[in-house]
Parts: C-alpha cells; sequence; structure tokens
C-alpha cells in the first residue's frame, strides 16, 4: 500500500503557539509511520513556514527558525504542496495536510482558505465551519437559529469599550448581572477570560478581554457542570460518550487546563442517562449547525439547580495533548488515538473529493437562431 504524504502544520502566530506544538507532537507520536510519511510544517511567531527531514527537531520546547528550511505554501492547485523559499531545495508535494494551528491564523478559516485555493485535502472543518466556530459571537447567532439553547450574552466591540465604557458597564449590570464572564470573540485555551464577580472588577475584564480581539463577549455566568462531548464524522458525524471537567481553580482557564496540577476529567461525566444522551443530540445539532466537518468538540453547561443544558461553544481544531479531552472521549468510545488519526484523515480525503465534485465552470446555453434575446417578464 502506498504510504499517504501527511503535511502536519503546528506553531503559528496565536496565543496558543506552545498548546500548538503540545498537540503536534502527540500526534506525530501516534501516526502510523507504516501508513504514512509525515512532513513536519512549523509556523513560526513571526509567521515563517519551516520544514525539516527531522519533525522532531522543530517540536522542542520552542519552534526555532534554525531548526529547520524555509518553505511556502502557494495558492497554486498544480503546485500541490510546499515550494522552497531558497535555492536549491525541491518542492515537497503532500497527499493531505493535519492542520493543528489552534486558534486565529489555524483555527478560524484563514488557514483553510489558503488550502482552499490551494486544492489540498485537510483534516477538519472548511473556511466557513472554522470561522462560525472561532467566532464565539457569530456561533451563538448559529446556535440560536438551531433552535439550541445558550446563556444570555451581550457583545462589544473595542472601540465601544474604549469610547463608551460607562454605558457598556451600565448595560452589562442591566442585562447580565454577577458573576458573568469577559472573553475575546476569537481565541482559545480560555487566554483573556476573567471571571467577573461585581461591577468593580468588569473594566479590568472588558479590557483584558479587548487587549485579544476587537469583539469582547460578555456571558452570565451559569452555576453548571462543565461537560463535553467530542463529535467526529462528515455528513453523518458521530457523537461519543460525554466527559467532565473538574477545574482545580474557581473556572477552567489556561493555568488549570496546562500549568497547574489538580484539575479532573471524569470520562463518563457524573449525568442522568437521559441528560447524557440529550447532550449528545445537541452536540451533533451544534456541529452541523456550522456546517463543521471531521471533528469538534463541543462544550456544554449542566445547570446544577435544574439540568438545563446550554451549549457553550464548539471547537474546530480540539487539543490532541496527552490531557485533552477529544481523543480521550474517542478513546472510552473505543476508538484509539491512531485509530482516530485514520478516521480524520480518510474524511479529508472524503470532503476533498465531494469538493472536487463541484462544478467550477458554467456556459450560458445561447437562445435559438430567430429566437428573441429579450427576457420576458411575467406580470
Amino acid at each position: 500500500m502506498k504510504k499517504l504524504r501527511v503535511g502536519l502544520i503546528f506553531g503559528g502566530r496565536s496565543v496558543e503557539h506552545e498548546v500548538s506544538l503540545t498537540s503536534a507532537r502527540a500526534v506525530l507520536e501516534h501516526l502510523d509511520p507504516a501508513r504514512y510519511d509525515v512532513v513536519p510544517i512549523g509556523v513560526t511567531r513571526k509567521g515563517r513556514w519551516l520544514t525539516s527531514a527531522d519533525a522532531k527537531s522543530l517540536l522542542g520546547d520552542e519552534l526555532l527558525e534554525e531548526a529547520g528550511t524555509r518553505v511556502a505554501l502557494t495558492a497554486d492547485p498544480e503546485i500541490g504542496g510546499l515550494v522552497p523559499v531558497e535555492n536549491g531545495q525541491a518542492r515537497v508535494g503532500l497527499d493531505v495536510v493535519f492542520p493543528l494551528i489552534h486558534g486565529t491564523g489555524g483555527e478560524d478559516g484563514s488557514l483553510q482558505g489558503l488550502l482552499e485555493l490551494a486544492g489540498m485535502a485537510y483534516v477538519g472543518s472548511g473556511v466557513l465551519g472554522s470561522s462560525l466556530g472561532m467566532d464565539k459571537i457569530a456561533m451563538k447567532a448559529a446556535f440560536t437559529v438551531a433552535g439550541l439553547p445558550t446563556v444570555p450574552y451581550l457583545s462589544f466591540t473595542r472601540h465601544r469599550i474604549e469610547t463608551g465604557l460607562e454605558i457598556v458597564t451600565g448595560e452589562i449590570e442591566t442585562g447580565i448581572g454577577f458573576p458573568c464572564f469577559t472573553k475575546p470573540a476569537n481565541g482559545g485555551s480560555s487566554v483573556g477570560i476573567r471571571k467577573i464577580h461585581g461591577a468593580g472588577e468588569l473594566e479590568e475584564g472588558l479590557r483584558e478581554a479587548a487587549r485579544y480581539d476587537r469583539r469582547v463577549l460578555v456571558e452570565q455566568g451559569i452555576d453548571g457542570q462543565e461537560v463535553e462531548c467530542a463529535v467526529l464524522g462528515n455528513e453523518t458525524p458521530e457523537a461519543s460518550v460525554i466527559g467532565e471537567i473538574i477545574p482545580c481553580r474557581e473556572f477552567y482557564d489556561y493555568s488549570a487546563k496546562y500549568l497547574e496540577e489538580g484539575s479532573e476529567l471524569v470520562v463518563p461525566a457524573r449525568l442522568p442517562a437521559r441528560t447524557a444522551g440529550l447532550v449528545r443530540e445537541m452536540a451533533l445539532s451544534a456541529f452541523k449547525a456550522i456546517d463543521a466537518a471531521g471533528m469538534a468538540r463541543v462544550d456544554f453547561f449542566v445547570r446544577r439547580t435544574d439540568g438545563g443544558i446550554f451549549v457553550n461553544e464548539i471547537n474546530t481544531i480540539p487539543g490532541f495533548t496527552p490531557i485533552s479531552m477529544y481523543p480521550r472521549l474517542w478513546e472510552a468510545s473505543g476508538v484509539g488515538f491512531s485509530r482516530l488519526l485514520d478516521r480524520l484523515i480518510a474524511l479529508a480525503l472524503e470532503r476533498h473529493q465531494e469538493r472536487t465534485a463541484t462544478r467550477r465552470e458554467w456556459t450560458p446555453e445561447l437562445p435559438a437562431r430567430g429566437a428573441s434575446t429579450m427576457s420576458r417578464r411575467d406580470d
């Protein structure tokens, strides 16, 4: 069997650069070398693209420019891979790309747009699904249209916060109340998110979120269990068992996820069977609502007082680190890490084949000789 050449893209210019490297190390470790030739593609914090014959040299504690040679991915579909930036390098063809850049520049549709222009097969959602999955405000709008319950929220631009802070804080106090959460609309790994307990913390929370995006989301705080469901598939997606997050801090922030010990990931979640079934159904609905593909992790709150379920967000490039919930949930559902990667690559090739079936050319039919070329409007 001919091995597939897989371009593994990681790093990037987002605040989740280190998380991306950790995900890439885990994926590299579990990709079957008998089935795949892996081409590592590291994107530095400056945005330079590097590759190397030795993948591990690019996946140290930091992505260093001297660890690889510079390449570029062009939008020309006839190239079909990486092109050298310097003379003397050879072009590197790719069969499929596995994007593992978390956050902006990798998960928001921009990288997917480049891969679309290049005519390449790639793992995960397309431009639309990626964009909607990254922008929490647009995402919630899509969920609302699909009839999915979300936590009450308000949204503001950085400009409004800077020029009308008093009005903004008044709207939040009246419309949302406390506790609440201030979040950048685009971002991941809880970077820039703060839990606001009262009016005295609101200004700094808004300014912190606005440092990471020009649009800010303010959500009402919910006393509930944090549970997650993994989704796998294209047109007929499947939902995993449900997992539960028990953070070691007041909420599941960056430190609780990656820096401190003590957070618990409970699989399966401590939920009644009926609630767990509803969460799985809603995860599939959320996946379809944004036109996701391949993979996603959908996060929920289950309110403690009455068991009400709220969709929090969907992540179209979930973490693949050793502690990440996405591979753990599929492991608990009977799909091991290596088999999961095989499925994702097969789904990428399937979706690419579907894309190529779409017609790109159209020739209008000319009117018959002697027929009028004027269109007639029916009253």
